[in-house]
């Protein structure tokens, strides 16, 4: 059996305790330079305005400024490998929505997996997905649309922003659960898919509840249903896709933050707090009520937990829907 002298462990242990004050000491002193938030998508949508409002909510709050540096590219893994790559310090931060937790199942030879190269911090928002249709499709409800594309399988089209999207993979679910076969159509974001569908290129869209309710509102678009387990609070006359007769059916288009794996978990815990104080005030409350997004807040724990289940979901449907990148 192998022994330690006691001097040697006098060292091993007196070494430990200087790493530990150390780290307590960084973690302590947290931030000390401004913070990286990698947003994988281009500018304009809800993901790089929560990078901008946490960034802005460092400043004021500890000194130093969140830098937004927006990544797109390949259905934002350019912006997730880079982030994954980076020093698990805390000073690199990843904003992620639902594709996140699709990507390893739609592009498995990148190699990645969400759950084990970051570190959940805080799931930040939710918001519904809406199916509208073009007014003249002859569809007033799920059901009636159901029956229509039985009908005609492979005639009609649906429009999402890109491969492995919220608005992709709802769509892939929905035709999976009734077993219609609606042909897809990926743009390069969600405007250009939107003015497609009200010009009646093409039939169906499953956006996002804040872009989609503008143009049903003037008329342009038709509401079928929302994909939430429940009503949502921005349309309670539109009924749930599962209540509309595709029972067990939800989606919720989500928002969070991560971080490398790795990162101290003094310092993840010190960002989840900052960022839920962040989502308890008026200011962000409204900001986001005007996009059209729920806060959510909670632990990274919690996080962690619905990123598994939301990983494992989606495997699932994208084996079961043959869903491809296009």
């Amino acid at each position: 059996m192998n022994r330690i002298g006691f001097s040697s462990m006098v060292v091993i242990v007196a070494a430990a305790m200087g790493c530990g004050a150390a780290f307590a000491q960084g973690a302590a002193g947290y931030p000390a330079k401004p913070i990286r938030i990698v947003v994988p998508f281009p500018p304009g949508a809800f993901n790089d305005s929560l990078g901008r409002m946490l960034g802005q909510r460092f400043q004021e709050a500890w000194g130093q400024p969140g830098i937004v540096e927006n990544r797109p590219g390949a259905g934002s893994l350019v912006g997730t490998e880079l982030a994954a790559k980076s020093a698990p310090d805390g000073y690199t931060l990843l904003v992620v929505a639902l594709p996140f937790s699709v990507l390893q199942s739609l592009r498995p030879q990148a190699k990645l997996d969400v759950t084990r190269d970051f570190m959940p911090v805080i799931q930040a928002g939710a918001t519904p997905n809406v199916l509208v249709v073009h007014p003249s499709l002859p569809v007033q409800s799920v059901q009636d649309f159901i029956k229509l594309a039985r009908a005609k399988p492979g005639q009609l089209a649906y429009a999402s922003s890109g491969s492995g999207s919220s608005n992709h993979l709802s769509m892939e679910m929905f035709k999976s659960m009734t077993g219609t076969d609606i042909v897809h159509i990926p743009y390069k974001g969600s405007s250009p898919a939107m003015t497609d569908l009200i010009a009646g290129q093409v039939q169906a869209f499953f956006d996002n509840a804040p872009n989609a309710l503008p143009h049903v509102r003037a008329g342009k678009l038709r509401a079928l249903a929302v994909t939430t387990s429940a009503r949502s609070s921005f349309a309670p006359d539109l009924p749930t896709v599962s209540e509309s007769g595709v029972p067990g059916y939800e989606i919720t288009a989500w928002f969070g933050v991560v971080a490398p794996a790795g990162a101290p978990r003094e310092i993840i815990e010190k960002l989840n707090g900052e960022i839920q104080r962040f989502l308890a005030t008026p200011d962000a409350r409204d900001r986001f009520q005007k996009a059209g997004v729920e806060p959510v807040g909670g632990s990274a724990q919690q996080f962690g937990d619905f990123l598994r289940k939301e990983v494992a979901k989606w495997a699932k449907v994208v084996k079961d829907s043959g869903a491809k990148v296009e």
